[in-house]
Parts: C-alpha cells; sequence; structure tokens
C-alpha cells in the first residue's frame, strides 16, 4: 500500500488507481499521468534555460541570478517539484499579506500562515492525509512499519541539501534526547510507550518502525506538522543545529555560556525556533526576516529554494512578504480590518459581535466576508479543577450532582440571545451532528434545561447548604467561591461568563473573572493553581478522536484534570493516577492507537464516548453555528468555504505559497 505523491491535489484527468492503506486507515489517489517526466516543471525550466530572466520565478530572484547571488532556477529546485493547482488561477508574483496577532504568545499563527510544511498534510477538504516534503509514503498492512521516500534535491533556504540525514538528526538527536524534549511527541510513540525506530535506508529513504500497531501515525503527523520536533522537518537541519549540539560539537556546552545561556539546550532550541531566530534555514515558503518580540511586527520573506510550483511552472510563493503585527489588543485588530489594512485574516477578531461593525465596513476598506466550517462543538466548555490542589474544593467539584446542578443553572437561551448574536443552539462537550459516527443526541443535551429549582434541589440532596447570607457551603463547611481563569483575548467567553456568573448567584454559589493574558493562563493551568477556567470546545468533528481533551484527560489541553492527562501522556511516569472510570478510557485509547482497522477504532471511540457521558467531567453551553473570516477584494486563491480546527491549521492546508495579491 502506498500513499502516492500528488502532483496536485486536484488531480488532472486521467487513468486513475486508488489504493486503501489499510494499515493507516486512509483511502489514497493518485494519478498515473502526473508522473510523466516529460511534462514536469523540472523539464520545462531546463527547456527555458532556466537562467536569468526566467520569468518562472518571482523577479526579485531573477535579478538575483542574473548578479550571481543565486543560481538559476533549474539549480534551485528538486528533480520532481511537488505540484500545486492554484484554487482560482495562476497567480502573480508580489505583494506584502499583512495581518496580525497578539502578542508573542499567539505567533501560532505564523506556523499556520508560513510554517505548515510537514512530510505529509491534510489536504483541503479535510478528506485525507497527502504526501508534501515526502514523496510518497507507504504503510504495512499490519500498521507497524511506514516508509518514507523524500523528494531528491530539494534544499533548505540557504541552499543547502535536505536529507534522511536531518531527518535522522530531527529524531536521534533531538526528540530521543531526553535534555531536549523529555517526552517524545505522541504520534511517534507506540501504545505500549516505545518510541518508534527510525531506520536509514539511503540518502533520500528511511523507515519508521513500531513494536505495535500505529493506527493513527499519518493522521496525526499531518495534524501536527507545525512547530514540532518531527512533524516540522523545517525546524531541524542537521548542517545548522549540529553546531549548536555536543554529539557534532564539543564545544557546545562553552558556546552557550558565551552567548549567556545556562545549558546547551537552551541555546539549542532558541537557534531552532522559527518565530525568533533569524539564520535558522528553513524548507518553508517564507523564511524569517523580522523576529517575534523583537518591536511591534514579525515578517516572513521569499525562500528562493521552495520546491513547489504551480501548474505552469512557476516558482512558489507568489506573495513577496508576510507583515504580522504584533497588536495590543482585540481593537486594534479590529480596526486594521475595518480599514482594509489585514488583506486575509481570523483571528481574534471573527467573534459574533464583531461580525455587524465588520460588515457595516465592508465597502470602505474593500474586503469580503467569508463563511468557515467550524469544527468546535462547543463556544465555551466550563472546566472545573476535579484535581484541585485543595483536597475540599477537589472533593466539591469531583461530585458529578454538583456539575449537574451548575449545567442546569445556566440559561443558554439567555448567552445565544445576549452574546452569540442569536446563533446556536444549548449543546454540551459532544461531538456534533455532522460527526455521524460519534454523535449522540442524548450526550450533547444532557442537563442542558434551564431549570433552577432542579439545580437547587441537587445541590440540597448533595448536602450542600446554605449559610445565613445564602451562600452554598463547600465540603469543608466555607462558602463556595470560585475563581475562573479565562483567556483575556477571547472576548466571547468573557462576557458569556458574566452571564454564568448572575445564573450561579441563583445557586448561592459565586464566582470572580480572572481575565488574563493566553500566556499567564497556560502557566497557572500547567502548574495546577487555578480553580477553574473556560476554553473553546475542541472535538467537533473530525478532530474527535485525534484530540479527545474534552471525553478523557488526553492531554495538557484537558483543562479539567491536567495531572491524570500528564499521567495517561507520560504513561504513568509522572502526574497523578486517574480514578477508575477515566483510567479506563485511557486504556481504551492505547487499544485504539495500536488499532489497524478504521472501523474497529470507531467502536473504540464509541466506548470512550459512552464513558464521557456518563461522567460529565465538564459543562457545555452553546453549540457554535457560524463563524467566518476576512479577506480583501485583492486577495485571491484563498478557498470559500475554509475549515477551521487547530488540528487542520487553516490557512496551512489551504497552501498559502498559492495566495496572491492582485495589483
Amino acid at each position: 500500500m502506498s500513499m502516492s505523491a500528488l502532483p496536485s491535489e486536484t488531480p488532472r484527468p486521467s487513468r486513475r488507481f486508488v489504493l486503501q492503506a489499510a494499515g493507516a486507515g486512509l483511502l489514497v489517489t493518485a494519478s498515473a499521468a502526473a508522473c510523466d517526466l516529460s511534462t514536469s516543471p523540472r523539464s520545462r525550466h531546463e527547456q527555458h534555460g532556466g537562467g536569468s530572466g526566467d520569468t518562472r520565478e518571482a523577479p526579485a530572484l531573477a535579478e538575483q541570478v542574473k548578479a550571481g547571488k543565486l543560481p538559476p532556477l533549474s539549480r534551485r529546485l528538486p528533480d520532481k517539484p511537488l505540484v500545486v493547482t492554484p484554487v482560482e488561477k495562476v497567480g502573480t508574483y508580489g505583494g506584502t499579506w499583512r495581518t496580525g496577532f497578539l502578542g508573542p504568545a499567539n505567533s501560532y499563527w505564523i506556523y499556520y500562515t508560513a510554517g505548515y510544511e510537514g512530510l505529509v498534510r491534510w489536504d483541503s477538504k479535510w478528506n485525507q492525509v497527502v504526501p508534501n516534503v515526502a514523496e510518497s509514503v507507504e504503510a504495512s498492512p499490519d500498521g507497524k512499519e511506514f516508509t518514507f521516500t523524500l523528494r531528491k534535491g530539494v534544499r533548505w533556504s540557504d541552499g543547502k541539501p535536505f536529507t534522511a540525514a536531518d531527518i535522522m538528526f530531527s529524531w536521534e538527536d533531538c526528540m530521543l534526547n531526553k535534555d531536549l524534549f523529555p517526552i517524545p511527541v505522541s504520534f511517534m510513540v507506540s501504545a505500549d510507550g516505545k518510541p518508534a525506530q527510525l531506520t536509514k535506508v539511503d540518502d533520500h529513504t528511511f523507515r519508521v518502525s513500531f513494536d505495535t500497531p500505529n493506527g493513527l501515525f499519518l493522521q496525526r503527523m499531518a495534524s501536527q506538522s507545525y512547530g514540532t520536533v518531527f512533524g516540522d522537518t523545517a525546524s531541524y537541519p542537521r548542517h545548522y543545529l549540529g553546531k549548536s549540539h555536543p554529539k557534532y560539537n564539543p564545544s557546545a556546552k562553552q558556546d552557550a555560556r558565551k552567548q549567556h545561556f545556562s545549558k546547551w539546550t537552551e541555546l539549542f532550541l532558541s537557534k531552532a525556533d522559527y518565530t525568533t531566530n533569524l539564520d535558522l534555514p528553513t524548507l518553508n515558503a517564507w523564511h524569517l526576516t523580522s523576529p517575534v518580540g523583537r518591536g511591534n511586527q514579525a515578517s516572513v520573506g521569499r525562500n528562493p529554494y521552495y520546491w513547489k510550483v504551480d501548474t505552469d511552472g512557476k516558482q512558489l510563493p507568489y506573495i513577496d512578504r508576510i507583515v504580522y503585527d504584533t497588536a495590543g489588543d482585540p481593537n486594534t485588530m479590529l480596526l486594521k480590518v475595518m480599514n482594509g489594512e489585514y488583506q486575509f485574516h481570523y483571528p481574534v477578531v471573527n467573534t459574533l459581535q464583531n461580525k455587524p461593525v465588520i460588515a457595516r465596513y465592508r465597502d470602505r476598506g474593500r474586503y469580503k466576508i467569508f463563511p468557515m466550517t467550524f469544527t468546535r462543538m462547543n463556544w465555551m466548555v466550563i472546566a472545573l479543577n476535579l484535581t484541585h490542589r485543595d483536597a475540599a474544593t477537589r472533593r466539591t467539584f469531583q461530585n458529578r450532582d454538583f456539575r449537574i446542578a451548575l449545567s442546569h443553572a445556566i440559561n443558554r437561551t439567555q448567552l445565544i440571545e445576549a452574546v452569540f448574536q442569536r446563533t446556536g443552539k444549548p449543546w454540551q462537550a459532544a461531538p456534533r451532528q455532522e460527526q455521524a459516527e460519534f454523535y449522540d443526541e442524548e450526550m450533547a443535551t444532557q442537563y442542558t434545561e434551564y431549570d433552577l429549582d432542579k439545580a437547587n434541589k441537587l445541590l440540597d440532596a448533595a448536602g450542600y447548604e446554605r449559610d445565613k447570607n445564602g451562600a452554598r457551603l463547600g465540603a469543608d463547611g466555607k462558602p463556595i467561591f470560585i475563581t475562573f481563569d479565562v483567556n483575556n483575548g477571547d472576548t466571547q467567553a468573557v462576557d458569556a461568563l458574566g452571564f454564568v456568573r448572575d445564573d450561579w448567584k441563583n445557586l448561592g454559589i459565586h464566582i470572580e473573572i480572572n481575565s488574563i493574558d493566553r500566556s499567564l493562563f497556560y502557566t497557572r493551568k500547567e502548574a495546577n493553581k487555578h480553580d477553574a477556567s473556560v476554553w473553546g470546545g475542541d472535538g467537533g468533528l473530525k478532530d474527535a478522536m485525534l484530540d479527545p481533551r474534552w471525553y478523557f484527560p488526553a492531554n495538557a489541553e484537558s483543562n479539567y484534570a491536567v495531572p491524570w492527562a500528564t499521567w495517561f501522556t507520560s504513561r504513568g511516569q509522572s502526574g497523578e493516577k486517574p480514578p477508575a472510570a477515566p483510567l479506563r478510557q485511557m486504556q481504551l485509547y492505547w487499544k485504539l492507537l495500536e488499532e489497524p482497522g478504521a472501523d474497529r477504532r470507531t467502536d473504540i471511540f464509541r466506548e470512550i464516548l459512552k464513558i464521557a457521558k456518563q461522567q460529565f467531567y465538564v459543562i457545555g453551553t452553546v453549540l457554535p453555528l457560524s463563524v467566518y473570516g476576512v479577506k480583501t477584494d485583492n486577495f485571491k486563491n484563498a478557498p470559500d468555504p475554509m475549515i477551521l480546527a487547530y488540528l487542520h491549521p487553516d490557512p496551512g492546508p489551504d497552501r498559502p505559497e498559492q495566495f496572491f495579491l492582485n495589483s
């Protein structure tokens, strides 16, 4: 079974073959005619000479070739460049794409727009995994072994060859080095807890082997091919980073001290950071030209050695630069959108509250609003910290009837009317109806009825008495007072939590809203210092099985039980061993990961969801029904609609390298 190199995401009309990759549960298609090298872009470049003045490269690069500062295009492209079919039409070179984010903690937007270049990637529709840096992938029938063939002639942005040696360096010398990474990335570990074994076959071929089947390996790799060690091969060039590694440089520790780092690992990780190190070679379409955290802007510029072309053989990307404003607050970003200063953008500003005002200024800003397919199952999930450091608070929060009572006391109809612009419907943390495999109406709607009498009776029956002032008393006999951490960049959540605060006053329960920066939010959560938090409900569609954070404590994003999740991800080496129900779910998920059959994986995940429904770990509020982005009238080749999911990190899978700006 193989995942063949796809020359484009829209195969040309021709004889086609379809292969079922049973080991990975993937349906992969490829065009036989597309592999005809006689019409390959490389051949056309050779026919045109690939020299100075070549119209199949950006004018600025052609000038560098003419000046002798760059090799001709034919020597910068691989033997068989990946051919990208433009969404609308073949584009024109030039221009700057302007966008922005809220501070360094939100610099993931750089990876989403300019850094989604792993060995494999999701297609734009989120239907299948396709080759990317790898020309092809072959999976064994039992799902234990995956053979990757790299594209010959691919070069880093500094012109050095990219080979299997870089992959081996990334894995053996970096990810398996516990000083750098105490725990390898989860998709590179088999269900029995053992890391994968990598074997270099030749300069362009390597094999990944697991002791047990790894049924979701390629899907998980495609979902995390940005900003991670192995998924993002663009971050770990051996010829460059080896200089900061003691295995290749005996003076690495002394070099680190000279540069004011206490450890060599700190220097290494600083050198490997795509968002801050201007000198880091990359395979991305754009390399860093202005770092995050220095001044009020970051930027990336064209990679002259980028290894993709369009259907006319023109080297990508079309756009010269991407500039990211570091905005001080959401309103600053909103004003830039309204003024048409951001050519393509959706983070932070695409709230329902902002949509009317954004729509009002469309003509002035010369932009349009485009729909996005949202995969979240909830606008706001309420997570009490079930592993709270205080024993009495933990006992209260772990009481299922306590959580059910709080759920019944939320007036979700009011939330929909007042905060979510009359869109959405009451919903728990449960898969969306469109996800037919896992949709469970009872799970989605249980305890969503607004009923204060029922809520108060549940609390009375559970023994939570009121004091003379009407305040409910917790397990320690003290009034229940809950501080909720909320990301201050999520204005919808801040507003919605204000209504929940008023609702819960009717139960005698008081909450305080701690609106803080995203980075502080994560620091407090990871240290298990929070009472409770709210966050968006990822996992509504295809991401339900890939990231089941809200269905059991699966990772650090399971805000309701981070120590249990740590126990799960570390295979019991750290964290806190969970009670019987979540422990059973973890055992089932380990079983799911080593199941090569897609149907059987589905059955196992249904068992996990059944336990989640019964346990009711977290409280859902409202199902999102619409979301949107903004693009200026001259911004072309961005598909409409577009998917919005962090495991399908759009616009990455929509190939930003083929976006262009009409002059």
